[in-house]
């Protein structure tokens, strides 16, 4: 398992920092990740040992305005600037890993951004992992902060607020909570521009969902408190084709980080095998 680091300058100008974790023999597929809302890439480097273990090389980008990426914190101009830089780490994996098989993995804030990438880009990959995706979340039962962020967003789309996740609630193993709230790169704040697009994009999910194309693995804990498990089962249902949906009982937000890990990683990566082998 070897890594390296490398950033690339976004339409935009703004410097985006990347990873790269890749297998000692050259890798059979690649996997680009997102991560979610308020961490980073590098919270992910047990998830790239175990798919390195496995063959797989993952490349993955610090969000603009999170970890290492330039940007004011949770901040993103428009929606499409995600998506462009999204654009951007598939090329980067094409060209730094040619003529293989690419995958998309997105978390949380991450999976709701892969979700919009694959329905309003329609990207030719050989398949999409999401976890824990942002489309059912206690922020939409919240309907007056819903609309001032609607108002707002457009009068002072820079101005920060808390995000209001609570690190506790992320994973049953308080070493991981410790870990994060410790963690300099990951912040709680999320400018009301950001929460306008985010909360905007949760929709064309639901209304666009049935055209979904690519293989698809769908993951949640049905214990999770921060995006709930209901948008992963609504998204399932609207998938036509190859969509495999497991629902891990009593886990919580991070599945990748919770005392079952080692399950959850091995069972996505045997989805990803799967899909190689089809």
């Amino acid at each position: 398992m070897s890594h390296y680091e490398f950033e690339w300058k976004a339409g935009d100008g703004l410097p985006i920092y990347a990873q790269a974790w890749e297998p000692e023999k050259p890798p059979k597929a690649v996997v680009c990740l997102v991560h979610g809302l308020g961490e980073h890439s590098g919270r992910y480097a047990h998830v790239a040992e175990v798919l390195n273990q496995g063959g797989y090389a993952l490349i993955a980008s610090d969000l603009r305005g999170h970890g290492k990426s330039g940007g004011k914190r949770g901040h993103a101009p428009t929606f499409n600037a995600f998506m462009d830089d999204m654009a951007v780490l598939l090329k980067e994996a094409a060209l730094r890993y040619p003529n293989l098989p690419y995958y998309l993995w997105g978390h949380s804030l991450g999976g709701l951004l892969v979700s919009n990438y694959v329905l309003r880009r329609k990207p030719q990959l050989s398949g999409v992992v999401i976890t824990s995706p942002g489309l059912r979340t206690a922020v939409a039962d919240q309907k007056i902060k819903m609309r001032i962020a609607n108002i707002m967003g457009k009068l002072l789309p820079e101005l920060s607020m808390p995000t209001g996740l609570d690190a506790k609630l992320i994973s049953r193993d308080p070493a991981v909570v410790e870990r994060y709230v410790k963690d300099p790169l990951v912040h709680g704040t999320a400018t009301l521009a950001m929460a306008k697009y985010t909360i905007e994009a949760i929709p064309y999910v639901f209304a666009h969902g049935s055209e979904w194309v690519l293989p698809v693995l769908l993951m949640h804990g049905d214990a999770d408190a921060i995006a709930y498990v209901s948008g992963s089962e609504e998204l399932a249902k609207l998938i036509q084709r190859d969509c495999t949906l497991k629902i891990w009982p009593g886990l919580w937000h991070e599945t990748h980080n919770e005392p079952e890990k080692e399950q959850v990683l091995a069972y996505a990566l045997g989805w990803l095998d799967s899909q190689l082998s089809n």
